[in-house]
């Protein structure tokens, strides 16, 4: 069984015991965090919209990690103009507990 959730702007696939990288959470280390299910797969049988009512994705917060370095660059020639500047995207590492369904 797998879950797709959604994670701020963005969607992961998910299942039980999965480790995600995900956008960075206000949470601390150790919480346990539910996301919103959009998608649930369970062997032959799809489940999605409405009827996912009641299915909560758990995951526990394990730490915090920092992404590459970008450094971008503009400049435009014969004006003497440049900026560099750079960003470095940081994220939450969550281990997937359990995805549980209301029957």
């Amino acid at each position: 069984m797998y879950a797709v959730i959604r994670v701020g702007t963005s969607q992961e696939r998910v299942t039980e015991g999965q480790v995600v990288r995900v956008d960075l959470r206000p949470e601390s280390v150790g919480t346990e965090v539910e996301f919103e299910a959009v998608m649930l797969v369970n062997g032959d049988e799809v489940v999605a919209g409405p009827a996912l009512r009641g299915t909560t994705v758990t995951g526990r917060i394990i730490g915090d990690e920092k992404g590459p370095k970008i450094r971008a660059l503009t400049y435009k020639a014969k004006a003497n103009q440049r900026k560099r500047w750079g960003h470095r995207q940081k994220y939450s590492t969550v281990e997937i507990t359990s995805i549980a369904t209301k029957k």
